[in-house]
């Protein structure tokens, strides 16, 4: 009897074992699919935010370039302004001539009267 006890209680212990090691297997197989799962998960974040990163570098990347141009405009701008003023100045230093011009023989012609 002892025996036949001992032998039930070592079969039910084998019995306990394989359920033990099919669970170990069944938990091990889920905790894998969860790595996977938050692995593809990661991957798919870290490509988010790679597409946004690289959509803000084209931002800034547009930015500098309208700022270049900007300043290449302003530069250009502010030759012709200068160009402008020097023309106008001519123009007055020319127009002050030949009123001066103009008041001379003004002068002379009063003069002669």
């Amino acid at each position: 009897m002892v025996n036949t006890r001992s032998r039930t209680k070592m079969a039910d212990n084998a019995d306990l074992l394989a359920l033990l090691a099919e669970m170990k297997k069944s938990m091990e197989k889920g905790q894998e699919e969860m790595k996977n799962e938050i692995q593809s998960h990661v991957e798919s974040k870290v490509g988010e935010i790679k597409d946004h990163v690289n959509s803000c570098i084209e931002k800034i990347e547009d930015v500098q370039g309208v700022k270049r141009e900007i300043g290449e405009v302003k530069g250009e701008v502010e030759r012709k302004i200068e160009e402008v003023e020097d023309k106008v100045q001519g123009k007055i230093e020319e127009v002050e001539e030949k009123v001066q011009v103009k008041i001379g023989d003004l002068e002379k012609r009063l003069s002669e009267l």
